[in-house]
C-alpha cells in the first residue's frame, strides 16, 4: 500500500524548535521529489519546502528559508522537516506529498504537482 506517514508535531513555544518526519511506505521514497506543505486554521494549504531526489538540491518558501531544513535518510525511507526559530504563523497541520514525475529532477512547491498526501501532523507554536 502506498502512504505517508506524518509524525512529530506537537506544541512548542515561539523559538523553538520540532523535527517532523515522514515516512513512505510502498515505494522508494529516494525515486521521487518529496514535498512539505502545511495548511493553518482558516486557510488554504502552502507550500513549505521541497527536496529533488537525485542529489537532494532543495527549495524552501520565503517564509521558512534560514528556518526550516528538509533533508532524507534514504536507509530509512523518511523524510524530515527540521523547524527551528518557530513562530507563532507557523501553526498549521503540515503534510508531505510525492512529485511522481521524475524528471527534470527540479522540485517545486506548487501543491498542484504532488499526490498522495498523508493524514498530516499538527504543529501549534504558542506561548
Amino acid at each position: 500500500q502506498l502512504q505517508f506517514v506524518e509524525s512529530g508535531g506537537g506544541l512548542v513555544q515561539p523559538g523553538g524548535s520540532l523535527r517532523l518526519s515522514c515516512a513512505a511506505s510502498g515505494f522508494r521514497l529516494d525515486y521521487y521529489k518529496i514535498g512539505w506543505f502545511r495548511q493553518a486554521p482558516g486557510k488554504e494549504r502552502e507550500g513549505v519546502s521541497c527536496i529533488s531526489s537525485s542529489d537532494d538540491r532543495t527549495h524552501y518558501a520565503d517564509s521558512v528559508k534560514g528556518r526550516f531544513t528538509i533533508s532524507r535518510d534514504n536507509a530509512k525511507n523518511t523524510v524530515y522537516l527540521q523547524m527551528s526559530s518557530l513562530k507563532p504563523e507557523d501553526t498549521a497541520v503540515y503534510y508531505c506529498a510525492v512529485d511522481w514525475l521524475r524528471y527534470p529532477d527540479v522540485c517545486t512547491i506548487a501543491e498542484t504537482r504532488y499526490h498522495l498526501w498523508g493524514q498530516g501532523t499538527e504543529v501549534t507554536v504558542s506561548s
